[in-house]
């Protein structure tokens, strides 16, 4: 556990502008206080893609504020879980932390683009947060 008595979860992907923005925003709706969650990225962008945040507002999730930011490596040894989203991100090496890929759809491999892209992101990358949610309470659970 991290220094709270809550789960923590560091979402990472490259430009941290979509997919980790989308991971944790979705996480912070679905468990509220219950798990810290933190988000960056290997090569931060400048903002958030407008897609990925306009697709999240459909299910009620608002990134707009938020700011792309650069992997903090003393957070990511302290979290429980590391999640890199995406095939290209490339991590210093973090001994005795649990690091895990997601290895998400990509529809632009299939000629879909846009926001109809997004939104098929954003539903591979919900299923897999409702996922980690429910192992995080399983643990939980005495």
């Amino acid at each position: 556990m991290s220094e709270t008595d809550r789960p923590s979860v560091l979402f990472v992907c490259v430009k941290n502008g979509g997919k980790s923005q989308m991971a944790a925003g979705l996480m912070r709706k679905l468990a509220g206080e219950a798990v810290d969650v933190y988000s960056a990225g290997t090569e931060p962008g400048g903002a958030v893609n407008e897609l990925s945040a306009q697709a999240l507002l459909e299910v009620g999730v608002d990134i707009a504020g938020e700011r792309p930011t650069a992997v903090d490596y003393e957070l990511a040894r302290k979290v429980d879980l590391v999640v890199t989203l995406g095939r290209e991100v490339r991590l210093d090496a973090l001994p005795g932390t649990r690091v895990e890929n997601w290895d998400t759809d990509e529809p632009s491999e299939r000629g879909i683009d846009g926001l109809e892209r997004m939104r098929l992101v954003r539903d591979d990358i919900a299923e897999r947060v409702q996922q980690l949610m429910d192992d995080f309470t399983e643990a939980a659970a005495p």
